[in-house]
């Protein structure tokens, strides 16, 4: 088998973040969400992975590689524009051939893995599709698939009155036979070849579609509190370990990580907590669910279930930061200068909460 992971689209939810950072790099737990794709993917066995592009492509090429350092081998495709999702397995035919695949989307976070998953679809020859599927609270706000005798007999995109609480999830099996599907749809109303109209499109022809329903947790991480979500349980499966210094005057409880080369220095840190490499905690109070990517500097602050990027820096701030998503090279502090004011320099888009 072959993987296909989806990485295009600007993310514009996720703004101001993803106006200068694809929305696939920003790192939960301190490792990008593509990161835990790919390893994910290559769990299951699966060493030839074709990544689908777009606008953020340089950089995914830049910080992803060919695939080295997970022993795999990474293949790009240029997705010109948004065309959806059959769009971009349309557009990989090239990398796939004839191979069964696993398509997953670049910025989901799911628990557990998916090498059962993989196994299963393997091994079923005469299964030409497998969807994951989870029961989720808002089915009117995602594609459902409907059930008969453990088969799907229909997909519906975001229906006003669903029949069933089955999303589907961003992770897709498929063989060959999906081509013919997205030869032969057409774009839906807003421009995009649907991957639910393929999927639909392949049963209406006798192709066989099986579902699996994750029974674990699964987290879409398009807007800042999903991120935050995805944060805190991912947090919650780390090992801790120690490698970086913590003074005798601080107190880090069990489950904290501190990275190579990360300093503590009379503070209070409770996990789950992760500290990124050469970042620097002084005088603070770091609290449950947040992570400190590398060379962050946190000093008289406090700070609780949040996400800080590298080379920001956190200092003399007056009251707890909290449920917040900080960017890279961040300045967060109170100003010297007389007369006391809120003085700021917010890029488009930006959200800030003031007492």
């Amino acid at each position: 088998m072959k993987g296909l992971i989806l990485s295009g689209g600007k993310g514009t939810r996720l703004y101001p973040l993803t106006y200068t950072r694809a929305k696939q790099l920003i790192p939960v737990a301190n490792k990008p969400i593509l990161f835990r794709v790919i390893e994910a993917i290559r769990d299951a066995g699966i060493r030839d992975i074709g990544i689908v592009v777009g606008d953020t492509g340089d950089e995914i090429r830049q910080t992803v590689g060919r695939g080295g350092r997970w022993d795999i081998n990474i293949t790009y495709i240029e997705q010109p524009e948004p065309l959806g999702l059959a769009h971009a397995v349309k557009i990989s035919r090239d990398f796939l051939g004839d191979d069964r695949f696993v398509m997953f989307l670049g910025d989901n976070v799911i628990q557990g893995g998916i090498s059962p998953l993989i196994a299963d679809f393997a091994h079923h020859g005469e299964w030409n599709s497998q969807i994951v599927l989870t029961r989720v609270k808002h089915p009117e706000q995602y594609g459902v698939a409907e059930l008969e005798d453990d088969r799907v007999i229909r997909l519906i995109e975001k229906p006003r009155e669903p029949k069933s609480d089955l999303a589907l999830v961003g992770i897709y099996m498929f063989d060959h036979h999906i081509f013919e599907a997205t030869d032969a749809i057409k774009p839906s109303a807003r421009g995009e070849l649907e991957i639910t109209d393929a999927i639909q499109w392949l049963m209406d022809n006798g192709y066989v579609v099986y579902p699996y329903i994750h029974r674990g947790w699964w987290i879409d991480t398009g807007r800042p509190g999903d991120m935050l979500d995805a944060n805190s349980l991912v947090l919650e499966e780390l090992e801790p370990k120690i490698e970086g210094f913590v003074d005798r005057d601080s107190q880090v409880d069990s489950r904290v990580t501190v990275e190579s080369g990360a300093e503590i220095v009379n503070s209070v840190i409770r996990g789950p907590t992760v500290i990124g490499e050469n970042a620097r905690i002084i005088n603070s109070y770091v609290g449950p669910f947040t992570s400190i990517y590398h060379d962050v500097l946190i000093q008289n602050s406090e700070i609780e279930r949040s996400i800080v990027l590298e080379n920001s820096v956190i200092r003399d701030v007056p009251a707890r930061v909290q449920d917040s998503l900080i960017g890279r090279n961040v300045e967060l502090g109170r100003s010297p200068v007389k007369p006391t004011a809120f003085k700021l320099t917010l890029g488009d888009y930006s959200r800030i909460g003031l007492l």
